[in-house]
């Protein structure tokens, strides 16, 4: 389980979730604004009563180790896992044998970072039936062409696995931007992305304000989905000033987005949203 951000409270909206605090294992900070970073010190203080957590790894701006660090201090809080806090810059910041991880630059009152998550690529179903009439023997050999590699046989016989799987599914994207008001870096991450999920805190009526205090409207989150021609844009990070009964609801912010970017949706506590895969063929 991986964490973007950690507003006060996360680990009691952890525990009402069907989430296991104990498989949390990466933490993505956007900037050090209290709100993005409030329950950090709550969260890892829980993960080390959940017993069973081997490490956590936190990334984040300048300035989040040393504030760890003080807190930790101050409180005479003493972890019983190992934290590593990662400081980022613009670029890959993590990868393995599933994802990549890059950061990028957004445009707030601070350093501000938004992230993307790059799901590598899978080769498609492997066809057994069709490796068994080229009489393929099963085995170490199957792993390697599930794989898309090339091997050769010991009749001399060379086959390229690619030939024997189907469509490539395409690694999924996801791109996560907030704080910000609309800029180049934004667009940037979120390029491509199946699944954009940017902040939207004023309705388009309070423009003004969005640009004095370095924060979306929700057209502006519209308006990068679009311009970096996402799949999907998920809102969040509202102002409360949008109740009922005001001149301009919750539902206005969707609707102002959705005339811009029709495959919108507004973020709600406990929402789960699975990013679909998207398939190409490899003759393509």
């Amino acid at each position: 389980m991986w964490l973007f951000d950690c507003g006060e409270g996360t680990q009691h909206q952890v525990l009402r979730s069907d989430l296991k605090i104990s498989q949390l294992t990466r933490i993505f900070i956007t900037h050090m604004h209290g709100d993005h970073i409030f329950g950090l010190m709550g969260l890892l203080a829980s993960c080390g009563l959940a017993g069973n957590v081997q490490r956590i790894d936190i990334y984040g701006p300048p300035g989040l180790n040393e504030y760890l660090q003080a807190a930790s201090r101050y409180s005479h809080t003493h972890f019983s896992y190992p934290i590593k806090v990662h400081t980022v810059t613009p670029g890959l910041i993590y990868e393995d044998k599933e994802f990549s991880v890059h950061c990028g630059a957004l445009h707030h009152r601070i350093t501000a970072f938004g992230y993307r998550v790059v799901e590598k690529n899978r080769p498609g179903r492997f066809d057994v039936e069709k490796a068994q009439r080229l009489q393929i023997p099963p085995g170490r050999l199957y792993g390697q062409l599930k794989r898309g590699e090339v091997v050769t046989l010991e009749d001399g016989r060379v086959i390229n696995g690619a030939d024997l799987c189907g469509d490539t599914e395409v690694g999924r994207k996801l791109a996560y931007c907030t704080d910000t008001v609309y800029c180049d870096g934004a667009v940037e991450l979120a390029q491509d992305a199946d699944v954009l999920i940017h902040e939207a805190t004023f309705a388009h009526q309070d423009a003004d304000m969005a640009f004095q205090r370095l924060h979306s409207t929700s057209t502006m989150a519209a308006q990068t989905a679009l311009a970096a021609e996402a799949h999907r844009l998920i809102l969040t990070h509202f102002s409360p000033r949008y109740t009922p009964g005001n001149p301009v609801e919750f539902r206005d912010l969707l609707k102002e987005a959705r005339a811009i970017f029709p495959k919108t949706e507004m973020a709600h506590d406990f929402m789960s949203y699975e990013v679909p895969r998207r398939r190409y063929s490899v003759a393509s």
